[in-house]
């Protein structure tokens, strides 16, 4: 299990970053299998009625699994420079801290979502015709909320140690899992869309327990009951002063999402199915951004945390290129494959399909197109959170917000329908110019406080 941890403080950044991330983006792309089959069983076997309530729920249950991804990323940054540091006691005190908070978090989130959920997707105007079952599948969704809160954290310890072959191993055998699950509870069982959010759910506890096997190998990590003791002030404080904002960033772009949502519900199912089924792909387009993110998160964690910020700046370098030529790379095949792979996911009649398919790929061609952009705002604020500050990158998902909504009410107003569109693209270059901006003070301040100790050293 040793041999599965990488110390990224040693070595040329490139490989280091390209290496850690590729398992990382495999196994995005198993998690995403979850997405995809979900909405091809869906939309295949339900029809494009049910396909636009799987839609419905779509910003709703991002912004749940957000806030816990941004609080276990949060957690995972301190122990990514505690590993770098070398400083293994305080490694498991931030561990065994962080599993203690995760567990009080996802109670609270789990009460907070049952609550909210209808009256939020009344406010959205959700179609009287869908609301039943995107209801229904939201409150299955939110009733996991623990399970999906455990495999987060344990994704974040093994990856904030450099581990990212294990989490990809378990979203292997998650979503092999959910597949057969999917088929079987949608079209043996005939549950419907409940029996898709129960697959996804006991995928998702499968890839814990899974990791969880994995973590109780390492030897640095054998925590003892003192280690789950909430005892001092200081570290759980640090802890959540590290996760909410990247809670609390994911929270605010998700309420942009909604009201995107809220737009797209009043152009009618048939457009919000064409929209879902891009925004399904959302998750293909992205993957390597998220995975190359991850690996900056440990990249410029653990580098902080042994002193050498000179190799922060050559990883991101390294990174924006990588990036870029990931994000042309994806685009090029979206851009030619896309009306096929949108096939997989629409159904109905020759009409309804074609209505369907020319509002999704238009899309689709928009987000490929700019998909520069996005790639370059991962790798920013990925950086930004490893050198310890998540209030820029906070401050950005502010701009992501603020852009999106803008665009999404008054955009459609000026161009018609089509405006939607572009909702997502605003959003990105938002964030982007603030990100960029950020990383370079941030790494400047970093770069200036540690010459200062080395003088104070010498």
């Amino acid at each position: 299990m040793a041999s599965r941890i990488k110390n990224m403080t040693e070595g040329r950044p490139a490989s280091l970053i390209f290496s850690f991330a590729l398992p990382l983006m495999v196994g995005n792309i198993f998690q995403q299998l979850y997405t995809v089959v979900d909405t091809m069983v869906v939309g295949k076997a339900l029809g494009v009625s049910a396909l636009a309530a799987l839609g419905a729920s779509d910003w709703l249950n991002w912004m749940m699994l957000g806030i816990i991804q941004g609080l276990t990323q949060g957690f995972g940054i301190l122990m990514a420079q505690e590993f770098g540091a070398g400083k293994y006691g305080n490694l498991r005190k931030s561990v065994g801290h962080s599993a203690v908070l995760s567990l009080l978090s996802s109670l609270v989130l789990l009460g907070i979502g049952q609550l909210v959920a209808h009256p939020v997707l009344t406010l959205l105007q959700t179609p009287a015709e869908i609301l039943p079952n995107t209801l229904l599948y939201l409150r299955i969704m939110y009733m996991g909320v623990p399970v999906v809160m455990a495999y987060n954290l344990l994704a974040s310890i093994l990856r904030a140690m450099g581990d990212g072959k294990t989490p990809l191993h378990a979203m292997i055998v998650a979503a092999m899992t959910n597949i057969v699950l999917d088929f079987l509870f949608v079209l043996v069982f005939r549950l419907g869309i409940a029996g898709a959010a129960v697959a996804t759910l006991i995928a998702q506890m499968i890839s814990s327990l899974f990791c969880l096997y994995h973590i109780r190998k390492i030897e640095i990590l054998k925590l003892t009951a003192s280690d789950f003791r909430l005892q001092e002030r200081r570290l759980p404080l640090r802890l959540l002063m590290l996760g909410f904002p990247m809670a609390f960033q994911n929270a605010i772009i998700s309420i942009g999402g909604m009201i995107v949502q809220f737009v797209v519900n009043g152009f009618g199912v048939i457009f919000i199915a064409g929209f879902t089924a891009t925004n399904k792909l959302y998750g293909v387009l992205e993957v390597a951004a998220i995975s190359y993110g991850y690996s900056m998160v440990t990249y410029a964690g653990q580098n902080l945390g042994a002193g050498k910020t000179d190799r922060i700046r050559k990883g991101v370098r390294a990174a924006v290129l990588i990036a870029l030529l990931t994000s042309l790379l994806i685009a090029l095949l979206m851009l030619f494959a896309g009306k096929m792979i949108l096939g997989w996911f629409i159904s109905g009649t020759p009409e309804e399909f074609d209505q369907t398919m020319q509002i999704a790929y238009y899309y689709l061609s928009i987000m490929s197109v700019c998909l520069p952009i996005l790639y370059i705002l991962h790798i920013t604020r990925s950086a930004i959170q490893g050198m310890g500050n998540t209030i820029l990158p906070l401050a950005s998902g502010i701009a992501e917000f603020v852009m999106r909504a803008v665009t999404a009410i008054f955009l459609p107003l000026l161009i018609g329908e089509n405006g939607i569109f572009y909702a997502e693209i605003m959003a990105w270059a938002g964030a982007v110019i603030i990100l960029v901006i950020s990383y370079f003070a941030v790494i400047r301040k970093v770069e200036r406080s540690r010459y200062g100790k080395s003088e104070d050293q010498t």
